[in-house]
């Protein structure tokens, strides 16, 4: 048996989840707006006064990432654009950014392609 060949994290591209739109606010920052779907958030809409959207705003480095993601850029090379933009600033630069990309992952506000040369060209992952 040939050996299983690990996926490198910093490989796979990051793709904004398709349900969610954003746009920038007056101070060019991110806000990505998440409809509130479903039976039980229609009953907290209903009963608690829930709104029917959320909108969360990200802050700079969240925003400046959010926008270098093109469905292209994998995660390595966005990091060197984070690296290029704000230098020292944003070290320990890899395990900051790839925890921020695991929860926004988790919290279903991306999903991501793998590299290239696996199986068919970009398999998307779950969004």
């Amino acid at each position: 048996m040939g050996k299983r060949q690990r996926k490198n994290y910093l490989d796979y591209v990051p793709v904004c989840a398709p349900d969610h739109s954003w746009d920038l606010n007056e101070k060019n920052l991110v806000v990505i707006h998440v409809e509130n779907k479903g039976f039980y958030n229609r009953l907290a809409q209903k009963f608690f006064k829930r709104p029917k959207a959320s909108h969360i705003s990200l802050d700079e480095y969240g925003s400046f990432i959010w926008q270098q993601m093109d469905g292209k850029r994998t995660i390595f090379e966005i990091s060197h654009l984070v690296r290029e933009r704000y230098g020292d600033k944003a070290e320990p630069l890899i395990p900051r950014l790839t925890e921020y990309f695991r929860i926004l992952y988790q919290n279903h506000f991306i999903g991501y392609s793998t590299p290239l040369g696996e199986g068919t060209p970009r398999n998307k992952k779950k969004i």
